[in-house]
């Protein structure tokens, strides 16, 4: 669905990464991994269209992204969903209403969504938060309001940048287990952590594979967990 080939991309006159080749196919679970500044999140950015690369090719369903005009990538945007690192939301509107924001950016009617929307906040444990404004959330609660946002468009793949870098053990188990739930249901699912304890956590529960960006390079780091 996602497919990077041969990418490479350049930040400040230097070559961030280079010569990538990733594949994300339906139902697959990736890890991501290395250090600080390594490129996870810009790798992310290229998957979702976010970041052009300097050198190579990047297919979205299909698609070459070199060929799609602004609306096209728009709409292709929708079938991915993104948990970003630093959540933000609207400070002035209701969890509830920040959620399905992506639905009325896309023009859908946000009145006829409303039971899936509850749905969904339930299955994400919000649903008595759904009047509560962002400030009066843990850190816990935004990042799953953050996962509910990012699926709200039933998109077939998810993107999470750090999902667990700002909660507790209890709760990234948690938001851990929603990603497999979306992985069952066919989702390509491709987390970027530092956290492998988190990873260990996965083995019983998901077939996956653990990349290492190092040197600019896109790496293996072991076998299937």
């Amino acid at each position: 669905m996602i497919e990077l080939e041969d990418v490479s991309h350049s930040y400040g006159g230097g070559e961030l990464l280079s010569g990538i080749s990733l594949k994300l196919e339906p139902g697959s679970f990736h890890f991501l991994t290395g250090p600080s500044g390594a490129g996870k999140s810009t790798l992310l950015k290229l998957c979702y269209a976010e970041l052009t690369p300097s050198r190579g090719r990047v297919r979205l369903f299909g698609a070459e992204l070199g060929g799609m005009d602004r609306d096209a990538v728009a709409r292709t945007r929708r079938r991915i969903g993104v948990v970003h690192q630093d959540c933000q939301f609207l400070d002035h509107l209701p969890l509830s209403e920040n959620i399905s924001l992506p639905l009325l950016a896309a023009g859908r009617d946000v009145a006829a969504e409303a039971g899936n929307l509850k749905e969904l906040m339930a299955w994400v444990g919000l649903e008595a938060q759904a009047g509560s404004l962002p400030p009066q959330l843990s850190g816990g609660e935004r990042q799953r309001a953050a996962l509910a946002r990012a699926v709200i468009m039933a998109p077939d793949v998810i993107l999470a940048d750090e999902p667990t870098g700002n909660v507790d053990w209890e709760m990234s188990l948690r938001i851990l287990q929603l990603l497999i739930e979306l992985n069952r249901m066919g989702k390509a699912i491709l987390v970027a952590t530092h956290d492998l304890n988190l990873i260990r956590a996965a083995k019983a529960h998901v077939a996956a594979r653990v990349l290492r960006i190092k040197g600019r390079q896109l790496l293996l780091a072991g076998a299937d967990l």
